[in-house]
């Protein structure tokens, strides 16, 4: 059994040393160095190169977060294709008709969503 010795975090504590002092330095250096001058132009908000309207507040249509959510799942699910890809000659044609199998879901899943309307912006 080995004992750690204190003196074996060193590097360690060094680093976290540097990276807070690094953090803080930028900190300050663009307080210092960036601009000081404020206008209504400047200190509007902005968002996508579309002019603000109305209330910051107002909430967000369902749908802008369905598709989200939808974009997020279908991304993930084509993650899973990766390492059948990689491992693709090992798993034969098993492999295949089990790709197959996910990809009809996957499909079937995609055909439900634009029948049920999630992907209409009207």
């Amino acid at each position: 059994m080995t004992t750690s010795n204190p003196i074996d975090y060193l590097p360690i504590i060094f680093q976290f040393i540097v990276a807070a002092a690094f953090v803080v330095a930028v900190i300050i250096a663009t307080h210092i160095l960036g601009p000081k001058k404020h206008s209504k132009v400047k200190d509007d908000s902005f968002e996508c190169g579309i002019e603000a309207k109305g209330n910051a507040r107002q909430p967000f249509s369902v749908k802008y977060f369905l598709t989200a959510i939808l974009f997020v799942l279908f991304d993930v699910e084509v993650i899973f294709m990766y390492p059948w890809a990689v491992n693709f000659k090992e798993l034969g044609w098993f492999g295949f008709g089990e790709m197959i199998l996910f990809l009809v879901f996957l499909m079937l899943g995609f055909l439900f969503i634009i029948k049920k309307g999630a992907l209409d912006w009207e």
